[in-house]
């Protein structure tokens, strides 16, 4: 479980420093974008016959930055809606 913690911190650490712009999200958002970012890609590896969902291997470990990079994406998007409003 820490692993698994740490793999989804490192893997939106990641993301954020891909995607270009400054973004407006703290650490534990980073670390939930990162950890969903981390299922999708053993998901997608898992599908792919490469491991389980649990195991982080090397396409696994490159979707899940590519999912977190397009999570965190939208989670600017959201929240830049949400201050444009007020």
């Amino acid at each position: 479980m820490i692993g698994f913690i740490v793999a989804g911190l490192v893997i939106g650490a990641l993301a954020r420093l891909i995607k270009p712009g400054k973004q407006n999200l703290s650490i534990f958002a980073t670390l939930l974008l990162g950890l969903a970012g981390s299922v999708i890609g053993g998901v997608i590896a898992s599908l792919l016959g490469t491991g389980n969902i649990f195991e982080l291997n090397f396409l696994g470990f490159i979707v899940a930055v590519i999912a977190a990079v397009l999570l965190i994406g939208v989670a600017e998007g959201i929240s830049g809606r949400r201050s444009v409003r007020r």
